[in-house]
């Protein structure tokens, strides 16, 4: 039961702090042992709960969806969106202004800081940069150059600002092998760009919360269709995470107002390097073909 002076939670630390009253059987408000597993649980993987549907999460905790629908009506909130916002909050300070409330931490910064903007901003990249290469699984780094390296086919998908991540990447990659572009739906759509490849291709995917639906579909229907992914994307909580036969995740915190993608181009240049030495001589004539081509072109720039 409910008491009618009961505040729901508003974040993440009230949402805690009504657990540890729980435990101590001084709560307002009762909840089961399989409820209050699942809460834990939840409060454990906070990007996770952030971003997975109901169902998905449902699946991982192993209850019914319809439980999850009762947990948050039970701690007064408006159904699981009302639920799941209070863990996108804690992400992102607000479930739906992502970019806005990132703008304005630099716009109102929450402390004196006695070192320059710059200087901040290149020590987070170093940060993230750092973390990603300590992290990084490099077994699956070598399966995810063999994959594009000897793919019939490779394509490369990113929208909004990864766009430019997916065409320096396709751009790079076209320099040493055939057979390779950035997804573009152009006026056909993503089903035209998308038909081409078949099983065994390649579709690298790159995006990070707040993560963009259709980068998400399209990783779906191509992995359904025998096409091999590789993402590019932030935390093993991402969808993309799942989808992908090789993941790399990459940190991407910073003062920036939008997602700090220095990590990724890093990424993406060292990924590209590893498919360059697996190519070997094949890369290296490619290359010598190209620069042939180049000074021929040079009396016409």
């Amino acid at each position: 039961m409910t008491e009618p002076s009961f505040t729901p939670p508003h974040n993440l630390d009230s949402l805690r702090r009504l657990l540890a009253e729980l435990d101590n059987k001084q709560g307002p408000i009762r909840l089961g042992q399989q409820s209050r597993r699942v809460l834990n649980a939840m409060l454990e993987n906070p990007e996770q709960a952030a971003i997975a549907s109901i169902t998905e999460l449902a699946e991982r905790h192993g209850v019914n969806a319809s439980t999850l629908s009762r947990l948050s009506q039970r701690l007064g909130l408006s159904g699981f969106n009302g639920l799941q916002q209070l863990f996108q909050l804690e992400l992102t300070g607000s479930p739906l202004h992502f970019y806005s409330e990132q703008a304005s931490n630099l716009v109102h910064p929450s402390d004196q800081q006695e070192t320059g903007l710059p200087s901040r901003l290149a020590q987070q990249a170093c940060g993230n940069i750092v973390s990603m290469i300590e992290n990084i699984d490099l077994a699956s780094f070598d399966r995810a150059a063999e994959l594009i390296a000897t793919a019939p086919q490779v394509r490369i998908y990113g929208v909004r600002q990864f766009y430019s991540l997916s065409y320096f990447l396709g751009y790079a990659l076209g320099m040493i092998r055939a057979n390779t572009a950035t997804l573009d739906a152009g006026r056909q759509g993503i089903a035209d760009a998308l038909s081409p490849l078949q099983p065994g291709d390649v579709l690298v995917v790159a995006s990070c919360f707040p993560y963009t639906a259709s980068v998400i579909r399209t990783a779906e229907i191509a992995r359904h269709h025998g096409i091999k992914i590789i993402a590019l994307t932030d935390t093993v909580h991402s969808p993309l995470h799942e989808l992908a036969d090789s993941s790399f995740c990459v940190p991407n915190r910073s003062l920036f107002y939008s997602n700090a993608m220095a990590g990724f181009f890093v990424l993406g240049e060292a990924l590209l390097s590893e498919v360059a030495a697996k190519l070997g001589n094949a890369a290296i004539d490619t290359l010598r073909r190209r620069e042939d081509m180049i000074s021929e072109l040079a009396p016409l720039s």
